[in-house]
């Protein structure tokens, strides 16, 4: 094993899959001269050259359906995007083209494209750069959507979502890039739609996924010290989801909190408590709760910010009101 940051291992996935397949090419915003903007792709022009590290204008429309197109002549792309919120510029060529390739062609065409960068807040970025956006496109059928949370499960994850013959959305943060983490030396993958379970426990399942899963580590420790066992799964692949992963640990818990940065209406954490309802009723204990950001666009100001995002007191409370403490 080596320790690398999160940024070298992303950057190791697309080179590593760059030099075993001829077919795979990277764009986007100072993806090539600058190394990227958060030096994610640092040494990938060198290595592969402009005609497949390509800087782009600021024309994320544009890109994002040279890239779309491209697929449909053999080629397999990784498309960057400074952050998701710029992805939104681009949503119609994404959800109406990536998405529905292959059914709207007959299955003649497959899109095989990464669309990867930033998700969610990332300090004091303000209302229209804090965005999460994993549920509006986890929402797309024809789309699968990734958030890892460390660099070992965003390497393998990242491999794999290359090697994926339909569009992957893939999403970071600016605020984990730095983070270090243990990464095998050798070849590996890990396959989409598997969650893990980060720690065991008995008495809790927190479900979460992305940075924000941070924070129930941080609550874990502190509930550990009062007798309480918290049993943490990271979904990583938000679609397809493990389902199965999620409801046998409630089954084993008997109680459900639920970790998410994002705005409380119709979120990823509204679809697991529905499944969990669904399948796993009679095995809870307590009612399910969910964490979430305020429903209001994410504050510039650092003490509303605060306030805004979840964090690990959040989930405390959250824990000891569903075991009646």
């Amino acid at each position: 094993m080596k320790t690398i940051q999160f940024r070298e291992a992303i950057a190791e996935a697309m080179s590593e899959e760059m030099r075993r397949d001829e077919s795979i090419y990277l764009m986007g915003e100072e993806v090539a001269e600058y190394n990227g903007a958060y030096k994610a792709s640092k040494g990938m022009l060198d290595e592969f050259g402009p005609k497949r590290v390509i800087d782009t204008p600021i024309a994320e429309l544009g890109f994002a359906g040279v890239a779309i197109g491209s697929t449909m002549t053999g080629n397999r792309p990784i498309v960057e995007y400074m952050t998701f919120n710029f992805s939104l510029v681009g949503i119609d060529q994404i959800i109406n083209n990536a998405a529905k390739i292959r059914q709207m062609s007959g299955g003649q065409f497959k899109c095989p494209i990464v669309f990867r960068g930033p998700t969610a807040s990332a300090g004091q970025l303000a209302a229209t750069h804090s965005q999460a956006f994993e549920s509006w496109f986890a929402n797309t059928p024809g789309l699968k959507v990734v958030v890892p949370s460390n660099p070992y499960d965003a390497k393998g994850l990242l491999k794999s979502a290359i090697r994926d013959d339909d569009p992957v959305i893939f999403m970071e943060s600016e605020q984990m890039y730095g983070d270090k983490g243990e990464v095998p030396e050798g070849e590996y993958t890990i396959p989409l739609g598997v969650a893990d379970i980060k720690r065991e426990g008995t008495d809790v399942t927190i479900v979460s996924f992305g940075k924000i899963i941070k924070e129930a580590y941080k609550a874990a420790d502190e509930l550990e010290k009062e007798g309480i066992s918290c049993e943490i799964i990271d979904l990583r692949t938000v679609r397809p989801m493990d389902r199965k992963a999620v409801v046998e640990s409630v089954k084993k818990t008997n109680r459900l909190v639920v970790l998410e940065e994002a705005w409380p209406f119709g979120n990823v954490a509204t679809e697991i408590t529905y499944l969990v309802q669904s399948e796993a009723f009679d095995y809870l204990d307590a009612p399910i709760v969910k964490i979430n950001t305020a429903d209001t666009p994410a504050p510039y100001s650092p003490v509303l910010l605060e306030e805004w995002l979840p964090n690990s007191d959040d989930v405390i409370k959250a824990v000891k009101k569903v075991m009646y403490k």
